[in-house]
């Protein structure tokens, strides 16, 4: 059997809590495993500012706890890619991956794909998705700043998400379907006391109105059927964020993976699917409960189960031990050192200038950044960003642009341009931080080659556009939803002429925020004219430019 680069003895897609539990845990027993992201590390868990019943860790964030799952990983020899799985091959010894890097084979799977936001269906969801219906506090709160705001939903997201939105709203009204919440009571218990917050029970939306943005909204007791509406006062509009549960993502995986009606992935005891070798671990799965210690309990039953089968693999193939060397010993964590006032200031840590060597090292080309610069702030921000990346290898170099060709130019701007000074259509406004970080650096990989793999479909369709396009993505730093429709955007960009992809960080833009009427991010806007909210992966933002 032939062996390569792009062969593992595992595959995970899904980079949340499960699958990071499964990379560690087969990684450990000195497994090649390689774990496929599409977005950013860390999956739902990332947005969740504190969590405190997670069982001896006394306190901490969910991007904290995946970052340091993913240190674990990555010591045992765990590998990760950013990629978008387009189609798996399952149900043969050795199944074959299909992602926008080309394609991976392995002896097992582990899907931990997890689920996303579950829209209910009220009239006027749709059309007001980023005007007012939301689905996001962390990304969207501080839109509703001194606004008021109506949370839908009993469970522990709805609570946790209402006494976010009190940072920034004058009122939270939490509305549940039933007659009590459906989370712990030591959750719900948070409320009490709470001024800002008021609680409808047995009462669900029926309906939002408005012009611009939500200024209406109907609703009906669901034991008296009385209805009731709330119209907006002197504020012009309010909120309305939607936390009902999730729905699995699994509307991609082919038939041959059984699911139950729901779409959730049906598995056994040992977290496997109907399919040998392939397995299902986090809240992807049939299962009672839906928290961080439940998926990674999952994820760690998945490959634990997975070994033997992999091992066995490995004598009925005559396949050689893919990992030679013993995996890294991980070191207690030590107290954070003292650093000199200058190594702490900057925007990246030793650790990331480190990861960005690998990864510079694979272009193929250099690349030329352009600051567009004014005289806010934020330009000079952009400009120590810059002279900090130029400062970890030669494949980049940065050059303020001319000042007498600012043209109709939105300041400050970063320009990805090629060595030979042509621009590539990728402009980011502001520094690409939080979320993004990820997102630039795979916009800079496109730019220098080899870039990332793509459909022959989506690039013929993108090199037959004709006209001159522009998309904006605004997007705040803090939203987990904004990195894929920002990359797919960008990737376009790569590979037509015709097509700019500009990101803004509306922290920094506020005049587009009010120019769009944008309550929600991320928000896609296409030749200034069409507005579209909600992520979008390439297929989608390649959709919406044939339509233009």
């Amino acid at each position: 059997m032939q062996i390569d680069k792009n062969f593992y003895d595992l595959i995970i897609v899904g980079g949340g809590p499960a699958g990071l539990s499964a990379a560690i845990y087969m990684a450990r027993a000195k497994y090649r495993v390689l774990l496929l992201e599409k977005a950013g590390i860390g999956g739902q868990i990332t947005i969740t500012s504190e969590i405190v019943n997670y069982p001896g860790v006394e306190r901490t964030s969910g991007k904290e706890l995946t970052e340091q799952m993913r240190y674990q990983a990555e010591a045992f020899g765990a590998e990760f890619a950013i990629a978008e799985v387009l189609d798996m091959e399952l149900t043969s010894e050795v199944k074959v991956i299909h992602t926008t890097k080309g394609i991976y084979r392995s002896l097992g799977v582990i899907l931990a794909t997890g689920a996303n936001p579950r829209k209910l269906g009220f009239k006027g969801e749709r059309e007001f998705q980023g005007r007012g219906v939301a689905y996001c506090a962390t990304c969207d709160g501080e839109f509703f700043t001194g606004m008021e705001v109506f949370v839908i939903g009993g469970g522990f997201a709805a609570v946790e998400e209402g006494l976010f939105l009190t940072k920034y709203a004058r009122k939270v009204t939490i509305v549940v379907r039933g007659d009590s919440f459906s989370c712990a009571r030591t959750v719900s218990d948070k409320l009490k006391g709470q001024e800002k917050i008021e609680v409808i029970f047995e009462t669900e939306l029926v309906e939002v109105r408005g012009e611009q943005m939500v200024s209406y909204a109907r609703f009906r007791n669901n034991r008296t059927k009385e209805e009731w509406v709330h119209e907006a006062g002197k504020d012009g509009g309010f909120g309305i964020f939607v936390f009902a549960g999730y729905v699995p993502n699994t509307e991609w995986i082919g038939s041959e993976v059984e699911k139950n009606e729901q779409g959730y992935l049906i598995t056994d005891s040992n977290q496997k699917t109907n399919l040998d070798g392939v397995y299902a671990a986090g809240d992807v799965c049939v299962k009672n409960l839906r928290q961080v210690v439940t998926a990674v309990s999952d994820g760690a039953v998945a490959a634990t189960s997975l070994e033997k089968v992999v091992s066995e693999l490995h004598s009925k193939l005559d396949i050689p031990d893919l990992v030679k060397e013993k995996p890294k010993q991980i070191s207690p964590k030590q107290p954070k050192e003292e650093k000199p006032q200058s190594e702490e200031e900057g925007f990246l840590t030793s650790a990331i200038k480190q990861q960005l060597e690998g990864v510079f090292a694979k272009f193929e080309h250099p690349v030329l950044l352009r600051a567009w610069l004014d005289e806010r702030p934020l330009s000079g921000e952009i400009v120590g960003f810059l002279r900090e990346l130029e400062g970890i290898t030669d494949k980049i170099r940065w050059e303020e642009a001319n000042s007498s060709n600012r043209e109709d130019r939105i300041l400050p701007s970063i320009e990805l341009c090629y060595e030979d000074g042509r621009s590539s259509g990728i402009q980011f406004h502001g520094v690409p931080g939080g979320h993004e970080f990820n997102s630039f650096i795979i916009a800079l990989y496109n730019v220098a080659g080899p870039g990332q793999a793509i459909e022959q479909e989506a690039e013929t369709k993108l090199k037959e556009i004709t006209q001159k396009i522009n998309i904006k993505i605004l997007v705040s730093l803090s939203c987990t939803m904004c990195p894929e429709t920002v990359m797919s955007a960008q990737k376009a960009a790569a590979v037509s002429e015709k097509i700019e992809a500009e990101m803004f960080d509306l922290a920094h833009f506020p005049q587009l925020k009010e120019k769009y009427k944008v309550m929600s991010v991320p928000c896609m806007i296409l030749n200034d004219d069409k507005v579209l909210f909600g992520k979008k992966g390439l297929n989608e933002v390649v959709s919406a430019l044939v339509e233009l």
